[in-house]
């Protein structure tokens, strides 16, 4: 087994190394750096050989009112979130084009799929990941190379304790940011998913011929997307005559849209 594990600070993957010696790297890496990231795959290919799986995991998320968030905060979380993903996808795709394989994994979350009061930036961010990959899915696959996008619900790590910033804000939020404010306190140390299980399901779907495109993650997140997802649709067949009305009104067929044809 060869792993090649980035961190901003590699002191945090010293048990790694110490378990797995030299089939391990573990570069310092800050993922909203092109050296860097180019860096890093240089050093891993040079270590290692071909890059058969990258999976961008890097982010966080604090939370508080779109108001009351400053715009500093908002660049930095979607400089990690989502320009991070971007950089470190980009610095392997011509490797993966070349080899004529390759697995991108991209962690987005069930935030990417649901906009939730309080987390306007990491939303913004997972949502643009969402996008980004499923452009980056289509122009890729022709090459052999697969992109999943992983949807996590609640999962018991650090992501809701110390790496976060919860802010209730002004009392006119209360019932909105507010209540995810306090849900995330709530809820931390008592989310359903077990990141062990998580983990394994990553080493599988890495393994598979054809993975999933999208691959939601714990019970919660099926539960929360399902709900959202329906009324999504209903909402959708509702406004479907005023959404066609804007059309001309042509007999002219459109024929299907360029990424409606299968490759091949």
């Amino acid at each position: 087994m060869r792993i090649r594990r980035a961190a901003a600070n590699p002191a945090q993957l010293a048990d790694l190394s110490e378990r797995y010696g030299g089939q391990v790297l573990t570069p310092a890496l800050d993922v909203t750096s092109e050296a860097a990231a180019a860096a890093t795959i240089e050093a891993a290919v040079k270590r290692f050989g071909p890059v058969d799986v990258l999976v961008n995991n890097a982010g966080y998320g604090n939370v508080g009112s779109i108001e009351d968030t400053s715009l500093a905060d908002f660049r930095a979380q979607i400089e990690t979130n989502l320009f991070g993903t971007i950089i470190m996808s980009k610095a392997v795709i011509a490797l993966m084009r070349g080899q004529g394989t390759g697995h991108i994994i991209q962690f987005s979350s069930v935030g990417g799929r649901i906009g939730p009061a309080g987390r306007g930036a990491y939303s913004a961010a997972k949502f643009g990941i969402e996008g980004f990959s499923e452009v980056l899915a289509k122009e890729v696959s022709p090459f052999g190379v697969k992109v999943t996008v992983v949807e996590p619900g609640g999962f018991r790590t650090d992501f809701a304790g110390a790496s976060t910033v919860l802010a209730e804000g002004r009392a006119e939020y209360a019932e909105t940011v507010g209540a995810t404010v306090r849900f995330q306190r709530e809820y931390d140390g008592r989310q359903p998913g077990d990141p062990a299980n998580a983990a394994a399901v990553i080493i599988h779907i890495a393994g598979l011929d054809e993975p999933p495109f999208r691959l939601l993650l714990g019970s919660d997140a099926v539960r929360n997307v399902e709900k959202a997802d329906a009324a999504r649709i209903a909402a959708d067949r509702e406004w479907r005559a005023v959404s066609v009305s804007t059309d001309f009104e042509t007999d002219v067929e459109v024929g299907p849209m360029p990424w409606e044809k299968k490759a091949g």
